[in-house]
């Protein structure tokens, strides 16, 4: 066969660093030809297929016991790699819902005083008789139901999901009867007797399926239930019916002071959504108080802590993963459960691909080394063989130490100085609103070089100019540092000597720098006069430039500890055992996610519902118009034509395939931007 030109490579021509040398070759696509063997004639078909099956045979009978015994290790280890990962995830699981619980707190105290402060308004001094349909007092005041808007500022309402519910725990152990309903619970299909039936059976879990109002009030005037108010969660409002919405608030409304009854409301757009959602006759009978929900980057900072920096779990992701990891969350509005899902797909795929994953908890032990050493006696020669064949054990080995365990425990403090500094840097960018997350993925990259990447940065400060300033977060938060007053930065160093205090060489300089700013102001020139700069500058040197002393030695205290400590872990051998890199894969299988099916009849209800909320007035027209068969029939017209508008140019841009013959309610996402 003649090869083209254009199908030919001279790899010789351009040489490629060792650093690049895989990126390249990622990028570097080549044409190529795959070349079938001729199929054989009727006869060597024969001839070959007999003596192919006893070579078979006498193969099989030879490595049968070996085989056995390989796939017997298979596995084992496979089973162990298995209970790893179900002990990892439970641990990232756990450490989410703590972290989430704990930002959530203060919102569930501020929401507790509230409802109490409300039930006090509206609540009798003493039962009311069950037999009188409305309350003894007059007035309207009585007649309104307090109501709490939570902005949660999410597009995705499964975030909040978790948070509801527990806010729904939180109530019952403080004093509270709480319940919690769903937009499935509003809906026009069920109607306004599945809001009371669900409403009832969680206050009373042994209660029958027929309820009415009165009977809530029966239940409540009890003496073990009279003193509590009932606070009714609706997680996301503007996913209910307003209709049936309105109806359930002028019932309840009725029955105030007999059942003190405090919304709780969901909100993901804004606090106008209400007004848009409801009448007007309806949101007279509300009296709204607003709260606001953590913004979802202030609880991804957290998150990002806890879970990837901390290393509260033994699993860790690559610099190319955690990019990726990044856009993702920016790209699906800010939703943690997008990221969340993702990690946790990062995380099946590394302990279904990489042998030695099952070592992963060890991170977790106190005495490490000990736990690795009693793993790693018990591993077979191919595992072990295959540990220090990684590709990181070869590239930094530089003696001939075949000491796996100890090759792990210098790894974990290693990774215990990198979150240090991290966590340092992140206290400097709290003062410039800098995103834990955007630090995280400019630390962890091993190719980012720390002193070409900062440039005039790391020199001495009096000769360095504020225009060398490259724009890299790291490098902002050292000209952060070099910017603050004396208390700001008094507090920084003390918040540095927290994160620090595991790293003893780490915590020393700390310490160092900041006892200096205790000291009295006379008492500063023999000080400086003894104290040399940690890169042989002298302090006075520094004042006679004019830049603030303690600024320059905390700045170039944090060069030092970038210098030394700041190693991403992709630097470091046996990474990969604990480093899910394969971002390629992660990609693949989202891609195959978002190929899901979509039920075109839900979809169209969820349009439908969209644009009945935009336009509340022009709906009521049409609900109270004497020819309402007729508007209702043009509003259906005009709403499945603008459906079938917006499904069409979705079709003819390929960004959805339409219903098939096997499937004619379903269409299909086909394209995707990750």
């Amino acid at each position: 066969m003649v090869h083209s030109p254009s199908t030919t490579c001279d790899f010789h021509s351009s040489p490629i660093s060792a650093a690049n040398a895989s990126d390249v070759s990622d990028n570097n696509l080549q044409h190529f030809f795959v070349l079938h063997k001729a199929p054989a004639r009727k006869c060597e078909r024969k001839t070959s297929s007999t003596y192919g099956r006893t070579k078979r045979k006498i193969d099989m009978l030879l490595s049968s016991p070996m085989k056995v015994v390989q796939e017997e290790n298979d596995a084992i280890y496979e089973q162990v790699r298995l209970e790893a990962f179900e002990n990892t995830w439970s641990k990232i699981n756990s450490t989410v819902k703590e972290v989430l619980r704990e930002i959530n707190l203060t919102l569930f105290e501020e929401i507790h005083q509230w409802v109490f402060e409300s039930f006090s308004t509206i609540r009798c001094t003493s039962p009311v008789h069950i037999m009188k349909p409305y309350p003894i007092a007059a007035g309207a005041t009585c007649k309104t139901i307090p109501a709490a808007l939570i902005f949660t500022k999410n597009i995705e309402f499964v975030d909040d999901m978790l948070m509801f519910q527990d806010l729904k725990g939180y109530m019952q152990s403080n004093g509270c009867h709480a319940a919690f309903l769903s937009a499935l619970d509003i809906s026009t299909k069920c109607g306004i007797g599945s809001c009371l039936r669900s409403l009832y059976k969680q206050l009373v879990p042994e209660a029958s399926d027929v309820v009415d109002v009165p009977l809530i009030a029966s239940w409540y005037c009890k003496d073990e239930n009279y003193d509590k108010p009932i606070a009714v969660i609706i997680e996301d409002m503007e996913r209910c019916d307003s209709a049936v919405l309105a109806d359930f608030i002028k019932m309840l409304s009725e029955w105030v002071m007999k059942i003190p009854i405090i919304f709780i409301l969901g909100v993901t757009t804004s606090f106008d959504a209400l007004r848009k959602l409801l009448p007007s006759s309806v949101m007279h009978k509300l009296q709204l108080c607003k709260f606001t929900l953590e913004s979802p980057r202030r609880r991804m900072d957290s998150l990002i802590e806890y879970v990837l920096v901390r290393s509260s779990s033994g699993f860790f992701i690559g610099h190319k993963v955690a990019f990726f990891l990044r856009n993702h969350f920016l790209r699906h509005d800010g939703t943690i459960t997008s990221f969340l899902k993702a990690l946790k797909l990062a995380c099946i795929k590394h302990f279904s691909g990489e042998p030695l994953s099952f070592l992963c908890p060890g991170m977790l032990h106190e005495d490490c080394e000990a736990f690795w050493s009693g793993k790693c006696e018990s591993l077979s020669e191919v595992l072990r063989s295959y540990a220090f064949d990684l590709p990181s054990c070869q590239r930094g080995k530089t003696n001939g130490d075949n000491n796996l365990a100890q090759g792990l425990s210098k790894l974990k403090w290693l990774q215990k100085s990198w979150s240090s500094v991290v966590l340092c840097l992140f206290e400097v960018g709290k003062l410039s609103k800098i995103q834990l997350l955007d630090i995280f993925c400019e630390a962890i990259d091993p190719t980012l070089c720390i002193e070409r990447a900062l440039g005039q940065q790391l020199l001495p400060p009096f000769t360095a100019s504020h225009d060398s300033v490259n724009g890299g977060f790291i490098s902002q938060a050292i000209q952060k540092v070099r910017e603050l007053p004396s208390d700001s930065l008094c507090q920084l160093l003390g918040q540095w000597s927290l994160h620090t205090e595991e790293v003893i060489e780490m915590d020393k300089e700390v310490k160092a720098v900041h006892s200096m700013i205790n000291l009295p102001s006379d008492g500063h020139t023999s000080k400086e006069k003894q104290t040399v700069n940690i890169h042989g500058c002298l302090a006075s040197s520094a004042r006679k430039k004019g830049t603030p002393f303690l600024n320059d030695e905390a700045a170039m205290l944090l060069v030092s500890l970038l210098r030394k400590f700041l190693v991403p872990i992709e630097s470091v051998p046996f990474h990969e055992i604990f480093c899910f890199k394969d971002v390629a894969s992660l990609k693949y299988s989202l891609a195959q996610e978002y190929g899901d099916l979509i039920n075109l009849h839900d979809w169209y209800h969820s349009f439908k519902t969209k644009v009945l909320i935009s336009n509340p007035k022009a709906k009521r027209k049409v609900q109270h118009s004497p020819a309402s068969k007729k508007g209702k029939s043009k509003a259906l017209e005009n709403e499945v034509a603008r459906f079938c508008k917006a499904v069409t140019e979705l079709q003819i841009t390929g960004l959805v395939r339409m219903p098939s013959k096997r499937r004619p309610d379903f269409l299909q996402r086909i394209a995707f931007h990750l």
